[in-house]
């Protein structure tokens, strides 16, 4: 027979494990209705819609050509490449590419957005439900899958890696709060937590750069707070032992995409419309399509700004009243510094901190911080929910706040569905896609790569001019990261690749039997120059040692992580 607290702790858990399934499904729910206009207008066509669904479609090739983890954007600058995955976090394409595999090409930025959005909505859950119930979790879980900043990334932006990121920070405060002692650590092991913040971290850079400046930023703050709070430097050392063991994890991304800057034109990233000084809120430049977005995007960061303040209010009453506990008040102060810092770095007074803190400026748009700031503005909802007097006119406040804000976005956004045929089409005929300013290998001007131009073609032996030979050309093997080719010269002669030059492609040359770098014209293309006779060229992306620096770095890192989550595990069943 079962005892009374055997009976008791099953209801516990399936009360429990009930909750986590509402949320999921409250979640999902609600992302599904974020992206019900897509039934019938169709795609919403963004900013970069065509970035990362053209990277989608180029890593679910590369899968098929046997490249597990591409580098090498192949389809990139109409066939020459640009070597975007080094520099872009793997994370969104990885996902973008799996779900282009399975599915019809226009349904994978909807299944996308459901899927990111519902595990944003637990993400919320986990962070809200440690401080209050249930059914205020699970409103909290709604009001950030339909923050009125996730509405402008589905809508208008299309920015999916950004929008991946943003699901994990709810999670990742929570780890941090555990961390720094602010709040009770449920696991009964700092070192354990210490593996679970550092993981979800590495995570947040693995899925957006300029996400991964901000939750880093963010989090520093919040161990700051700490160490005030409890007078103590402990906060500071756990911290900085999180944040160093999650950049460890991302390492073997992180270091190749910060040493491989210099190959790159990656200054075009801060060129003009891009720079903080032009996105503050409300600034105006001699463009009116920035201008006219920029407008659309400091409005919907008022309305967080407000939304977030008004609940902060509330959530400081219910505080005062002593219907709070202790840690539910230090998290109403960690968030309220947040949303202040968030809000602050939107407004042209804090131009200070966009130029003098370390990489900051590569966020670009100061009213990304919305981001951080709907954190703030859904667990203060919980706040506000809890309260008898005022959650149903703080429920209709929020459901007022989401859908004027996504109606008002779906009439101002533009509809295509055919971003993505376009792009398959594009791929299937070898024309390729536009490529990306900052990623454009250094020494080239991808706008003055011609569309169509075909693999190879040979050329005369001097570069001043004359008749090319007569060769025949046999390909052997051509991927994204090798092309082998056979080539019979009646003469000496030069082979120019449909490829752009970089540092990591290596050129082999059977006959002359050495290995040398390509040969790099004015449009910085690949030519290998070539004897009479046949000889076999063989061009392949090597891992250049800055790759192998960072996966060992990501190698110690996690070799340090399973030992503290087996050391744990071993003492939880021999204590």
């Amino acid at each position: 027979m079962t005892t009374l607290r055997e009976q008791a702790d099953k209801t516990s858990v399936f009360n429990n494990m009930r909750g986590w399934l509402l949320a999921a499904a409250v979640s999902l729910g609600t992302a599904f209705f974020v992206i019900s206009p897509f039934f019938w207008r169709g795609n919403a066509s963004g900013h970069d819609i065509a970035f990362h669904a053209s990277s989608w479609l180029d890593v679910a090739e590369q899968w098929k050509q046997g490249i597990f983890f591409p580098r090498w954007c192949e389809w990139a600058n109409y066939g020459f490449g640009e070597p975007r995955f080094i520099f872009y976090p793997p994370l969104s394409w990885m996902l973008g590419a799996a779900l282009s595999l399975v599915l019809p090409g226009n349904a994978v930025p909807g299944v996308f957005i459901v899927l990111v959005q519902t595990g944003a909505g637990i993400s919320m859950f986990a962070l809200v439900r440690r401080f209050f119930s249930a059914g205020a979790a699970i409103f909290s879980s709604a009001c950030y899958v339909a923050n009125p900043y996730a509405l402008l990334i589905v809508y208008m932006r299309s920015d999916f890696a950004e929008l991946l990121a943003w699901a994990f920070l709810p999670a990742l405060l929570l780890a941090a709060l555990q961390l720094s002692g602010l709040v009770d650590n449920r696991w009964r092991s700092r070192p354990l937590v210490l593996a679970v913040f550092a993981t979800l971290f590495a995570t947040t850079w693995l899925s957006n750069a300029p996400t991964g400046v901000m939750a880093s930023y963010s989090m520093a703050l919040v161990f700051a707070w700490a160490a005030l709070a409890e007078k103590s430097l402990r906060p500071l050392w756990w911290g900085a032992a999180g944040l160093a063991l999650g950049f460890g994890l991302a390492s073997f991304y992180l270091v190749p995409a910060a040493y491989e800057q210099r190959w790159v034109n990656i200054a075009q990233a801060l060129s003009s419309g891009l720079q903080p000084s032009q996105n503050f809120l409300y600034t105006a430049i001699d463009d009116p399509e920035h201008n006219a977005f920029n407008w659309i995007a400091s409005s919907v960061a008022i309305l967080l700004i407000v939304m977030a303040g008004i609940g902060a209010v509330v959530a400081r009453k219910r505080a005062k009243e002593g219907t709070a506990e202790q840690e539910t008040k230090q998290l109403w102060q960690v968030l309220l510094l947040l949303g202040a810092a968030a809000a602050i770095l939107m407004l042209r007074p804090a131009t200070i901190f966009w130029e003098h803190l370390p990489k900051l400026r590569f966020v670009q748009f100061p009213w990304r911080w919305m981001g951080i700031l709907a954190v703030p503005y859904a667990f203060f909802g919980a706040a506000a929910i809890g309260r008898r007097r005022a959650s149903w006119i703080w429920g209709i406040s929020v459901l007022l706040a989401s859908a004027g804000t996504a109606t008002f976005l779906v009439q101002k956004a533009w509809w295509d569905s055919d971003d993505i045929p376009s792009l398959k089409e594009a791929i299937a005929s070898g024309q390729g896609f536009e490529g990306t300013d900052e990623y454009d290998p250094a020494a080239d001007d991808h706008y003055n790569l011609p569309k169509k131009t075909p693999r190879f073609e040979v050329l005369p032996a001097e570069e001043s001019g004359g008749s090319a030979p007569r060769a025949k050309i046999e390909v052997r093997r051509w991927t994204a990261e090798e092309k082998i080719v056979l080539v019979d010269a009646s003469g000496p002669a030069r082979v120019a690749f449909r490829l752009l030059n970089y540092p990591a492609w290596r050129v082999e040359i059977s006959k002359e039997g050495k290995i040398g770098p390509a040969a790099v014209e004015d449009s910085n293309q690949v030519v290998v120059p070539v004897s009479t006779g046949a000889s076999v060229i063989r061009v392949h992306f090597t891992r250049t040692p800055d790759r192998t620096i960072g996966a060992v770095g990501t190698v110690a890192a996690l070799f340090m992580l399973l030992t503290v989550v087996y050391k744990r595990l071993r003492s939880t069943r021999h204590p």
